[in-house]
Formats: C-alpha cells, structure tokens, sequence
C-alpha cells in the first residue's frame, strides 16, 4: 500500500531544497467553501434558460463538469461537418453555446461567490496563511502560482491582521501596481514584465478581480473604491465585461488563450522558469492533475527540480486517487535521464489549509 507523508513530514523533507513552490488547483477552494466551489455546486447554481441543449449535453455525459461540457461542443462543432455534410447551423450553434457556457460559469461563480471577506471566518483565512508561509515567508519562500478564478488566494494575502504576537508576513508581490496616467485611480494596473520577473504570486488562468481594459490589465481592489471585489465583479459582467479568465476546455486550448495575453503569458514564463531550478522543489494541493491542465503539468515533467509533492485526498486506494497516481508516474516518464523526478505524496487534509 502506498504510504502517505503528513504535510508536515513533507515539509520537513522539503528542508534540502533552497526554495518551496507551490500549485493550487480547485480543491483549495473547495476545501474552504465546497458548497460554492464544487463542480456540483455551479452546475446546480447556474442558469440554463437561454440554451436548455446546453443542459442536455451536460446529461448526455453524465457530468456536471464545465470545462468538460466546453471541451465536448468545441469538438463535436469541428468534427460534425465531416460526417454530416449538411450539418447547417448546428457547428456554428455549438461553438455559440460553448462560448456561452464559458459565459455561464464565470456568472454563476461571481453570482455565488462569499460577498466579503468576514463571510469567511477569521481562523480560516489565519490557518491559510500559516499554510502559505511555508512558500510566501523565510528563507525557503519561493512562488504561489493558481489555476483557480475566486478571490480566496487574494482574500488570504490581504487578510493581515492576525491576532497573534507573531503575525505570519507573506512576501504577495503580484506586479500590479499605480497607473502612471492616473496614480489615483480606482484599480492598479499590471506593471508588464518590467517588473513580473519578481512577482511570486500568479493567477495563471486569470481571476474575478483582473479585468481586461484593452489597454492594460486592471485589478479592482477593495482599498481604492471602498466597493467589496465580487461588487465590482458584478457590476463589470452586467456591463458585460468579462474578467480575465481562462475557460477553454482543452489544454491546447488553454495554452493557445494563454499564449494571446501578456499577463497570463508571463505567468507561464514564470513558472516555466522554477521549474528548471534543480535546487527547488515543488508542492501541488487539490489538483487532479488531469489531462486539460497538461499546458502547465508537461513542463512540470520536463523540468529540473528534482522533487514532487503531491497532496492525495482521502484513501490512496481511491479511484480518484489511483488516476493521480499514475499521472504523477507519467510526469516522472517526461524528465531526461540527467534531471530524474522523486514524487511524494502527503495526506491533503493533513496541511489544515483552512483548519
């Protein structure tokens, strides 16, 4: 039987390598507010009364996944002509549902989602930042990058009045900064890669509060506008501006949406960059590591640092888990004999990311 580290014992064992780095994926989230942030939970939230087809497909194969639905029509629209010649609109209705559906998720995700930050308890957000300190603080710190859109990453970083004599301090530089037209704006702006080089917080699939301008990449912030974050989130989608958000269902999909913006191009590069650090190592929580994400986990496998730890939820026998597993023996067979891969697993619950 596979024999699980306590995250504690992993971090212990993450003491030979210079620097920490970590990966979140959706089960952060769900970890904190499952009943927003579970798959389930949009499906079950999400409004379907403009493309009821849309609902039926999600029936159709049995799946209450987005990204999955998504992945279907786009597909289904670029192989139906081939075998129905007179297919007429039907591609063309497909790609509009699908583009419709990406629509829907991030609606329904900014419809949901906590309203503040005190929605949350305070424990929560303390307990993630001693989580975090072990990649945003002391010697080791390194970079947080997260394929998640809600505010909880955000929400944790800005979260700093903690009510203990040692406060945990994590280093959150994300490389938005003042307007330089106008410093006393409502938002700051991306700063370029002037200066992401040193950011060490990345959003890599975008985020409620990174909004697009056509000029520069906005983030709202609670600080400038007195307006709380998911407020402002709603008020751009019913003006129908839509946050930075990546939703395209398959990984070259993602990585083609990536490639045509700076900001999520550069978050790429970053990480891309610490993973041929051979004296780093690397942490992944709540992540699958499932095919649509392969954009961001080949080059985890083609990389350098030489150990992986990755959190397992619940029994290691577990279907679910028995698929992590051999993924994460996949991304060893990726690496050139000279920069072999070790890969650990711990016990996800036993990092209490949100107590």
């Amino acid at each position: 039987m596979l024999y699980l580290l306590t995250f504690e014992q992993a971090i212990a064992d993450s003491e030979q390598f210079s620097k920490r780095h970590l990966l979140l994926g959706n089960g952060f989230s769900i970890a904190c507010r499952a009943d927003i942030f579970h798959y389930g939970s949009l499906y079950g939230q999400a409004d379907f009364s403009h493309a009821p087809e849309v609902e039926a497909v999600f029936t159709a194969l049995d799946t209450k996944d987005f990204e999955a639905v998504i992945r279907t029509l786009e597909s289904a629209a670029t192989i139906l002509p081939a075998y129905v010649a007179d297919g007429g609109a039907a591609p063309t209705k497909m790609l509009h549902h699908a583009a419709m559906l990406k629509e829907i998720l991030v609606q329904t995700i900014a419809g949901n989602h906590p309203h503040l930050p005190s929605d949350i308890p305070d424990a929560k957000f303390w307990a993630c930042r001693r989580f975090l300190s072990h990649f945003l603080s002391g010697q080791k710190a390194g970079c947080v990058f997260t394929l998640n859109y809600d505010l909880l990453l955000y929400w944790t970083l800005m979260h700093e009045d903690l009510p203990f004599e040692n406060p945990v301090d994590l280093a959150k530089n994300d490389s938005f900064g003042n307007d330089e037209d106008e410093p006393n704006a409502e938002y700051v702006v991306w700063q370029g890669e002037t200066s992401a080089h040193s950011a060490n917080v990345m959003f890599l699939h975008g985020a409620l509060h990174l909004f697009d301008s056509g000029k520069d990449l906005l983030k709202y912030t609670w600080v400038r506008k007195g307006v709380p974050l998911i407020e402002q989130a709603r008020a751009a989608l019913a003006n129908d501006k839509f946050p930075l958000f990546v939703a395209e269902g398959t990984s070259a999909q993602k990585k083609a949406r990536i490639r045509h913006n700076a900001y999520l191009y550069q978050g790429l590069k970053q990480f891309t960059a610490n993973v041929t650090q051979g004296k780093h190592c690397w942490f992944i929580f709540g992540h699958s590591l499932a095919a649509n994400d392969d954009h961001i986990l080949t080059r985890i496998g083609r990389g350098r640092f030489k150990k992986l730890y990755v959190g397992l939820y619940g029994d290691p026998l577990e279907a679910w888990n028995e698929e992590i597993i051999g993924r994460a023996k996949w991304l060893t067979s990726l690496r050139h004999e000279k920069w072999p891969l070790e890969v650990e697993f711990y016990q996800a619950e036993s990092a209490q990311v949100w107590a």
